[in-house]
Order: structure tokens, then C-alpha cells, then sequence
């Protein structure tokens, strides 16, 4: 398969966990909801947790857009728990892609480490896959950015580089 903004994301469904809680969830439970997903190579690691407690410290904010936010790894759920008695509480829950199948599915999966790079995507609520940002492992993703990006697709309009909410679109493209 082959990933392509403005096509259809590729459907998943995994393990997360949230509040101590396993439970399962999928691209359809998405459905009519602003999606952002982000993959991050490994639990226990340097860069992630510095990624990872950021998006929870911005939660409100992508509440605020409606958005719901998913964040995993190719680590186990009870992994993600262990992990998150050195982290705190996070406000949304992470996925466990153990069968490495939606890393793949995302192009995100680094075959011969069996674990992800960084990879944030944004889904409309109707399915269809609006931004990708893949990077190296060395550097963490901006929590800022992802937002800017998000309120920038919302407004159906076309965005200058730098744009902001609240700061004049270019209009309806």
C-alpha cells in the first residue's frame, strides 16, 4: 500500500492504553473526529519522553480543535504502563503496534529494527489522511507545530508558511 496525503489513511486497529486501562481502538472509532497520530521509535528511551509529555501538556489545545490525539509505539501495552510510572499520567492513551502492521501500513516501520521513526499524521474526520511528517529518530517533533498544522487544515483555506489562528488566510483555494 501506498501512503499519500489526500487519500484514505490506512486503516488500524490496536491495543492502547489509557489510565492504567487496555482496551482496543481503530481508524472507524475515528471516524467524524479530527485525528492525530504519532508513532515514536521506543518506551524507555532519551528524545521520546520529552515528545511524549509534551502533547499530554497540550491536550487542551487539541481538545480545544476537536481533535483526538493517539500516540504509540511497537511496544507491548504493559511496556507503555511500566513506562508511564516514570512519566506521570498522560492525557491520552498510547497504542501498542506489536505486530509492527500499522508502522508498515503508516511507512513508518524501520524493518531491520523492528521499531518506528517518528511519524505524525493528521486524518480529517473523514478518513482521509491531511498531513504526514516523517523524521529521524535524533529529533523530537513539536507539539506547536502539529497544532499550527491542524488549525491551519480546519480552515479549508489556503495558509501562508508561519500562518496562525487567528492571522489572515490566503482564502478558499
Amino acid at each position: 500500500m501506498f501512503l499519500q496525503v489526500g487519500k484514505p489513511a490506512p486503516e488500524f486497529t490496536v491495543e492502547m492504553v489509557k489510565d492504567n486501562q487496555v482496551s482496543k481502538i481503530s481508524l472507524a472509532d475515528l471516524k467524524g473526529k479530527w485525528a492525530v497520530l504519532f508513532f515514536y521509535p521506543l518506551d524507555f528511551t532519551f528524545v521520546c519522553p520529552t515528545e511524549i509529555v509534551e502533547m499530554s501538556e497540550k491536550m487542551p489545545e487539541f481538545e480545544k480543535l476537536g481533535a483526538t490525539v493517539l500516540g504509540g509505539s511497537t511496544d507491548s501495552v504493559y511496556s507503555h504502563m511500566a513506562w508511564q510510572k516514570d512519566l506521570g499520567q498522560l492525557n491520552y492513551p498510547l497504542f501498542s503496534d506489536l505486530s509492527r502492521e500499522m508502522s508498515r501500513d503508516y511507512g513508518v516501520l524501520i524493518e531491520e529494527k523492528g521499531h518506528a521513526l517518528r511519524g505524525t499524521f493528521i486524518i480529517d474526520p473523514e478518513g482521509i489522511l491531511r498531513y504526514q511528517l516523517v523524521h529521524d529518530l535524533t529529533v523530537g517533533r513539536s507539539a506547536d507545530e502539529t497544532l499550527r498544522v491542524l488549525a491551519s487544515l480546519q480552515t479549508g483555506e489556503l495558509c501562508p508558511a508561519n500562518w496562525k489562528p487567528g492571522k489572515k488566510t490566503l482564502g478558499k483555494g
